[in-house]
């Protein structure tokens, strides 16, 4: 049995992430982007790699996060004794605030010190580069082991000695009250210098300045102060940790092919920079950290979009973190998949798809950060004019959908909504964009997008918005359109629409994406998933709008009850066994309880009126 999702816990340096379980194993790792192939992929399949530091015998374990950082403290208490374990990737040297993650050293910094009595360690290094394909050969160095062969380099640095075999490496260390035991893993691409690891005796020296690195970012972004502070910070912290910092690339999630439900084909590689996404932690870090982010995130998706979003460009729904177009997929079939679900991708042949949602994503980011971004260069200028026209030229189109509908394309509710959003948003910001501000046509096409979801969209069957026009069918994306501004949450349909999702969307209360058959769904694959973490969310924010705080708070404590004992959430939950299911730790979902967060606290402060959310400032 694969080891479960909540047991794990992300490292983040702004270039990549790790994640390391319960028991002291990081089973996965990919350096030095979040996107490059893993290094240990032990997540997916028993022999993917791994770097394990795991107490011998029977152990109880507590662990957290220090406070204000990415760097987790792991707690064994044994028969024997008990010690701690602190895991951090580590920060460049001098970096805080803003610059963190700009210049990582691409090192996994690992340290036990002994608390009480003593405790005996087994550490297995077991690298295995291009996802579990490349087995390097290991050499014992002075004060480590190094591996050749493969498109990488690791070194590792340690006073203990390590026992060079096939390749792998192991050791045992004792551990005692007041003692350390240090090592250092650092990665280079072959064909460069051998990498030096970080000298055990500065290990703990490292780990700190990486603590206060986080730390120094928080405090400069520190800006929500609601009653949910502590979830909100910490939601914040991890969205920071899937910011690729070098170019403002927001990644959906660490991981690939996490299952949306146990032995399903719905495995994605969620490691790359999605339009929506981005947008939608820009809105949540505007809420919870108001990041200097943005401008960053503005020029990357400028600059990857070729600086426009007309019919020559090249505008794609999602880009890889570093700015590449082409993410091809292609299946891992030596994975055997966590818990045996295939297949393992790496790619995502989303990117390809037309979805028109985006146009609305990016430009509400936009305009929500318009005083942050200060003048527009006339190139931001001119694509946001691109984006608002593209959604005034192709609104009428039908498209994939916003959950990447691998079916036939339909006509999505979601997406005229989010066109109307692109327009909306795009008549607010015309003031700003120079000669390149069309007012008065995007406020007329404007008006007929929303005649049309007001007309089409409405099922007199089911009594609700539904997915597409024509359709019968529920869809969670509807509950966007009280959040975005396009219907207040007590208009008369729109509360029949969350009744609607309410009482028929979900399972044991949790929000299903859409309905789903065994055969024949809309997103062209069979079975089923679990509840989407992030659409129960949502519900909690329309229920807030709606004025139901009391139904809305409950189902904010439920959802957010399901995070693991870091506080960290998946994309989904199993609704019958409260297992956390999809890649993870998963920017929607963190994005989701910042937004419901404030959505709370808005509604009890003007409990008798429908407050606005974030996206309609």
């Amino acid at each position: 049995m694969s080891t479960p999702i909540a047991a794990y816990g992300m490292l983040a340096d702004g270039n990549s992430a790790a994640l390391v379980d319960r028991r002291g194993s990081v089973d996965w790792l990919c350096m030095p982007r979040y996107d490059s192939p893993a290094l240990f992929a032990r997540l997916l399949d028993p022999g993917g790699g791994h770097f394990a530091l795991t107490p011998v015998g029977a152990f109880d374990v507590r662990r957290r996060y220090l406070p204000g950082s990415l760097v987790i403290e792991t707690e064994f208490t044994t028969a024997t004794g008990v010690a701690r374990l602190r895991d951090a990737l580590a920060v460049g040297e001098g970096e805080c605030g803003h610059t963190v993650g700009l210049r990582p050293p691409h090192e996994l910094l690992r340290e036990v010190e002994g608390i009480a009595g003593e405790v005996d360690f087994d550490i297995e290094l077991v690298p295995r580069p291009e996802y579990g394909l490349v087995r390097p050969l290991l050499r014992e160095t002075g004060r480590g082991v190094r591996t050749f062969g493969g498109p990488n380099q690791i070194a590792v640095g340690t006073a203990v000695p390590l026992r060079a075999g096939r390749a792998c490496a192991r050791a045992r260390a004792r551990v005692s009250a007041g003692q350390h035991v240090a090592l250092a893993m650092v990665w280079t691409p072959a064909g460069e210098a051998p990498p030096e690891p970080t000298p055990p005796e500065r290990v703990s020296g490292r780990i700190r300045e990486t603590v206060e690195a986080w730390r120094s970012w928080e405090a400069d972004h520190d800006i929500y102060q609601g009653p949910h502070h502590e979830q909100v910070r910490f939601s914040s912290r991890v969205l920071k940790g899937l910011t690729y910092r070098p170019t403002g690339a927001i990644v959906a999630a660490p991981t690939t092919s996490l299952p949306e439900t146990v032995g399903g084909e719905r495995n994605w590689d969620y490691r790359y920079a999605w339009i929506r996404d981005a947008s939608l932690t820009l809105e949540a870090l505007y809420l919870g950290a108001c990041p200097d982010e943005a401008t960053d995130f503005v020029s990357f998706m400028t600059s990857a979009a070729g600086g426009a979003a007309d019919d020559t460009s090249s505008l794609q729904i999602m880009y890889g973190v570093g700015g590449a177009h082409d993410l091809s997929e292609r299946e891992l079939p030596h994975l055997r998949g966590w818990r045996d679900s295939r297949p393992v991708r790496a790619g995502n042949a989303a990117w390809s798809q037309t979805q028109l949602d985006v146009y609305g994503e990016l430009l509400n980011a936009l305009h929500l950060y318009r005083e942050r971004l200060g003048e527009l260069h006339p190139e931001i200028q001119r694509f946001a004019a691109d984006l608002a026209n593209a959604a005034a030229r192709r609104w009428r189109e039908a498209d994939a959908g916003m959950w990447e509908m691998r079916g036939q394309p339909r006509h999505h509710l979601s997406s005229k909504v989010l066109c109307w959003v692109a327009l909306d948003r795009a008549v607010k910001l015309a003031p700003r964009l120079g000669r390149y501000a069309r007012t008065s046509a995007w406020a007329a096409e404007r008006d007929r997008v929303r005649g049309a979801v007001l007309w089409e969209g409405w099922s007199r069957r089911r009594g609700a918005y539904t997915q597409a026009f024509g359709s019968d069918q529920l869809d969670a994306a509807a509950l966007l359109m009280p959040l975005y501004g396009f219907l207040p949450a007590t208009d008369p349909r729109m509360l029949a629409t969350i009744d609607a999702i309410a009482g028929e969307l979900t399972d044991t209360g949790l929000v299903l994406r859409y309905e789903a058959q065994d055969q024949h769904n809309a997103d062209g694959l069979s079975g089923r998933e679990g509840a989407f973490v992030l659409c129960s969310y949502w519900l909690v924010s329309a229920l807030a709008h709606a004025g139901r705080t009391g139904q809305a708070a409950r189902l904010f404590d439920r959802v957010t009850g399901y995070a693991n004992d870091l506080g960290l959430l998946a994309e989904e939950v199993d609704p019958r066994t409260g297992e956390l299911l999809g890649n993870f730790p998963q920017a929607f979902s963190h994005v989701g309880l910042v937004g419901a967060a404030a959505a709370l606290d808005r509604a009890a402060a003007a409990p008798s009126s429908s407050p606005p959310s974030a996206s309609e400032e």
